[in-house]
C-alpha cells in the first residue's frame, strides 16, 4: 500500500468550488451594504464542482470530458492552484505547468520572440534556459518568418501555437493543458500530439481537456468524466470515451450505465 501510494503524484479528493452571484457590480459599495444590512441583497449560490476525486501516477495522461458548463476548466483552476476549493483537498508532488488560456501573458507591440521570453518568464523559465530554447520554440510553432514581428500580427491560430510551443518545451512534474492541441491546422494538430505523447513518455503526468474523444483515446490512458459540476466516471480511456461518445449521440437517454464496463469508478448523478 505504501509504494502504491509513493506513486501517486496528483490526488483529488472531495473537491467543490462555490461561486457566488449576485448584483454586487451593478449596484456598487453603498447600495451594496444597505441591502444587506436590510436583507434584500440578492446573492445565489452556484457549485460550478461538486464532489469531484481522482488520482493519477507518474506518467499517466488524463483526458476530462463533459459537455460546456461541466466544470472542466474550474476544476483544472483548482488543481494547478489557481483556485482554493471551497471544500476537499489537492495534492500535488513536484512542479505543475499549466496553460489555462491560451490569450493570455502576451504583449501585443511585442514581437514574437519577445513574447517568447515573457510567456517564458510568466512560466519560471529561466533567462539561460530561453536563451537555449528561443528558436526552437518559435521553429516548432511554424512562426520562423514572423519572429521579429509585432505579435499583433499574427493570427489567433499562430498565437495558439506559439502558446503551446512555450509550454511543451517546460520538463514540469503535471503539465495542465485546457483546448490547447485543436489549435492549428491538421498537420500542426498532429505534431503537437507527437510532443504531448513524447512528454508522457518522459514520466510528466498530464492532464488536457479536449473535445475531440477521438483525441482523447489516442493520447490518454485514464479519463475523468464530469457533468453539471458532479463527476460522472474516472476510469480507463478507451472504455469511458466510447460511453461518452455514445452519450454525445443519444444525450436523451442519459449516462450510459451499461457501457461503463467493469473497474470504473462511476458517480453518476439523478438529474
Amino acid at each position: 500500500m505504501s509504494e502504491e501510494i509513493s506513486n501517486i503524484v496528483l490526488s483529488v479528493d472531495s473537491v467543490a468550488i462555490l461561486y457566488m452571484t449576485g448584483d454586487f457590480k451593478d449596484i456598487g459599495l453603498k447600495e451594496y451594504l444597505m441591502r444587506k444590512l436590510t436583507k434584500t441583497y440578492n446573492a445565489h449560490q452556484f457549485w460550478a464542482v461538486d464532489g469531484i476525486s481522482f488520482s493519477l501516477e507518474k506518467g499517466d495522461m488524463l483526458g476530462i470530458v463533459g459537455v460546456n458548463g461541466a466544470g472542466k476548466s474550474t476544476l483544472l483552476k483548482a488543481v494547478s492552484g489557481v483556485m482554493t476549493p471551497t471544500r476537499g483537498t489537492v495534492m500535488a508532488k513536484g512542479k505543475i505547468a499549466a496553460l489555462l488560456e491560451l490569450a493570455s501573458g502576451f504583449d501585443e507591440d511585442l514581437t514574437v520572440r519577445e513574447n517568447a521570453y515573457l510567456r517564458g518568464a510568466l512560466l519560471g523559465y529561466t533567462r539561460a534556459f530561453m536563451d537555449e530554447k528561443c528558436e526552437e520554440i518559435i521553429a516548432f510553432a511554424e512562426l520562423t518568418e514572423f519572429a521579429d514581428r509585432p505579435f499583433r500580427q499574427l493570427s489567433s491560430g499562430m498565437k495558439a501555437r506559439i502558446a503551446f510551443a512555450i509550454a511543451s518545451m517546460v520538463r514540469p512534474d503535471i503539465l495542465i493543458l485546457d483546448e490547447v492541441l485543436s489549435v492549428g491546422d491538421g498537420a500542426f494538430q498532429d505534431k503537437s500530439a507527437r510532443k504531448m505523447r513524447e512528454i508522457m513518455g518522459n514520466g510528466t503526468t498530464t492532464i488536457l481537456v479536449s473535445h475531440s474523444v477521438t483525441q482523447l483515446q489516442a493520447l490518454c490512458n485514464k479519463v475523468l468524466w464530469m457533468d453539471h459540476g458532479h463527476q460522472v466516471a474516472f476510469g480507463e480511456a478507451k472504455g469511458l470515451c466510447e460511453a461518452y461518445a455514445y452519450y454525445l449521440n443519444h444525450m436523451g437517454e442519459g449516462i450510459p450505465a451499461a457501457l461503463l464496463h467493469q473497474g470504473i469508478s462511476a458517480n453518476t448523478q439523478d438529474e
